[in-house]
């Protein structure tokens, strides 16, 4: 079945409960107000601060979308694009895209005009569907992709080389359009982070999809009365098949358009959500305003809130242990996985595994691992190796790139990561580093996650990063760029100082104080600090000296 079938189950069984709620803390509420009541004070905002929808609105907006499609002469198989920001009207849109039997192609907010168009032609999208924060960059490039595709505006004042997608959908029918979906259809094609160059096309079936959405009820248990605070932008696998567990269960979503510790807190607190999912950076976030007192917690209502679970990176353990300080009772879990298994779950830890904090987990439901050597034969328990994964939710191929294709994928769908990690005596797997990311100084292998996680043990830093740089004698150095926490203080001599518990060939050789860049997703962006900082390393390394920071 597809997913579409969970939305009309809603829809038919819950119409008046609320599905999604859209929050806007850009607006500035007043003290003591929530949002619910603030959403009453000032109705008439052309942009309110609270908005929500129930089941039956929900599905009544998919099918005039694809009513819509339809009638503008989308087939099954054709691409739609989507780019836009978290709002009421990206799901409607999706799972609209996804009932007349066409690939719903979300696209990153963050891509310049260049990535817009690349990944459109890529995709070979037949109609772009984009938001107000877009004009600009579509603008830019609509000469060159409106003669093949049609370009849809989704908000106010439509801009004169687009067409208003809203005032034309409300027109259509909300009746289902019919159109029969079969598992082994194509579904979507999500975009990879691009780290290397432009991203890849990672097309997924209907099956997919399903098995996603089914695997995240079960690892993380949604009800009914369940609320699940959505944080990360939903053109991600991460957080759209997370919120899969509430179109399972039927229960709510908030829709976060802020990620500030007093906007978090506060949104628990308000929409009283039990499952919140966090990226490292907004955890940390949060715990620093806590430590210094500018959050309080008896502000809040956050008894409710039983489950926190963190995806998309490496997660410190220290951090895990300072949050069990504060939210003694939470569940905890986390998840591993990337765009081409769709996202969180192959590997998860379980909630009731939080003794392993430091592990990624167990294979996920329906999924299986292995590690391995650059044959791509196993690895001994203990050794590190490349992590290879195989399940339901495996990609069916990069979307025009057979080359790339079959450099992950072999013929037994076995994808392999590009990750590498190692198991211990009770099958629980660790995340070693990024195969890419992994340091060959003078011989040894170094893994920066090991480092800092280590680091992140040391009060005064606020994130970490840890990349190679060249080196004349050694090849490449390890080197530690360091956000220390806002008010601190540090020198360069407490670091080495607190290094000095790692074996010495784990030690930075090199420290940077500077701001630690992360994605959307929360991923530490390595490539922009090895060339940020990386030219300069190489000139040094030629001449052997050393360099100014």
């Amino acid at each position: 079945m597809p997913i579409t079938d969970f939305l009309i189950r809603n829809a038919r069984e819950w119409p008046n409960d609320t599905a999604l709620i859209e929050l806007n803390p850009e607006m500035k509420v007043p003290p003591l107000t929530t949002w619910k009541e603030y959403a009453l004070i000032e109705p008439s905002r052309e942009v309110a601060y609270r908005q929500e929808i129930s089941w039956s609105i929900f599905n009544e907006k998919a099918n005039r979308v694809a009513n819509f499609l339809l009638a503008r002469g989308i087939v099954k198989g054709d691409k739609v694009a989507i780019l836009l920001m978290n709002c009421l009207d990206w799901l409607p849109i999706y799972f609209g895209i996804l009932k007349t039997g066409a690939i719903a192609v979300p696209l990153n907010y963050r891509y310049s005009a260049d990535e817009i168009e690349y990944c459109v032609n890529l995709a070979e999208a037949d109609i772009l569907i984009f938001g107000p924060e877009f004009i600009g960059r579509v603008e830019e490039i609509a000469e060159n992709i409106s003669h093949r595709r049609l370009l849809l505006y989704c908000g106010p004042s439509c801009p004169s080389f687009a067409e208003d997608f809203i005032a034309q959908t409300v027109n259509y029918s909300s009746m289902e359009p019919g159109i029969e979906i079969d598992d082994d259809d194509y579904a979507a094609i999500y975009f990879s982070s691009g780290t290397t160059g432009f991203p890849k096309a990672i097309l997924h079936k209907h099956s997919g999809l399903l098995h996603s959405a089914v695997m995240e009820q079960k690892h993380h248990g949604q009800q009914k009365n369940d609320t699940f605070l959505c944080i990360p932008p939903l053109y991600h696998t991460g957080a759209k098949m997370h919120w899969f567990g509430s179109l399972v269960s039927g229960g709510s979503a908030v829709l976060l358009r802020a990620t500030t510790p007093e906007t978090i807190l506060k949104a628990v607190s308000d929409e009283m959500c039990t499952v919140v999912w966090l990226l490292v950076p907004w955890a940390q976030d949060i715990l620093e305003a806590l430590d210094s007192g500018s959050l309080k917690m008896e502000d809040y209502r956050l008894s409710q809130w039983r489950l926190m679970h963190i995806g998309a990176q490496p997660v410190p353990p220290s951090l895990i242990s300072h949050w069990f300080d504060y939210f003694p009772n939470h569940q905890y879990d986390t998840n591993y996985g990337l765009s081409e298994s769709l996202g969180p779950g192959c590997v998860h830890l379980g909630v009731e595994n939080v003794h392993k904090v430091g592990a990624i987990g167990i294979p996920g439901y329906k999924w299986e691992c292995r590690i391995v050597d650059e044959n791509r034969k196993d690895v001994a328990q203990g050794e590190v190796g490349e992590l290879a994964v195989r399940g339901p939710g495996v990609m069916v191929c990069y979307y025009n790139n057979p080359k790339a294709t079959d450099e992950v994928l072999d013929s037994d769908r076995w994808l392999y990561t590009g990750d590498m990690a190692m198991q211990d005596e009770d099958g629980f797997i660790y995340l070693v580093d990024r195969k890419k990311d992994v340091i060959i100084s003078g011989g040894e292998n170094i893994y920066p996650v090991q480092i800092e996680d280590f680091l992140h043990g040391f009060d005064k830093i606020s994130d970490v990063a840890v990349i190679g740089l060249p080196d004349k004698r050694l090849g490449e150095i390890a080197t530690a760029i360091i956000q220390i926490k806002e008010g601190m203080e540090c020198s360069e001599e407490e670091i080495n100082l607190f290094c000095r518990k790692l074996p010495r060939y784990k030690r930075p050789r090199k420290i940077i104080f500077a701001d630690v860049p992360r994605n959307p997703t929360g991923k530490i962006e390595k490539p922009r600090l090895r060339e940020k900082y990386g030219a300069s390393f190489l000139v040094a390394a030629e001449s052997g000296q050393s360099v100014p920071v």
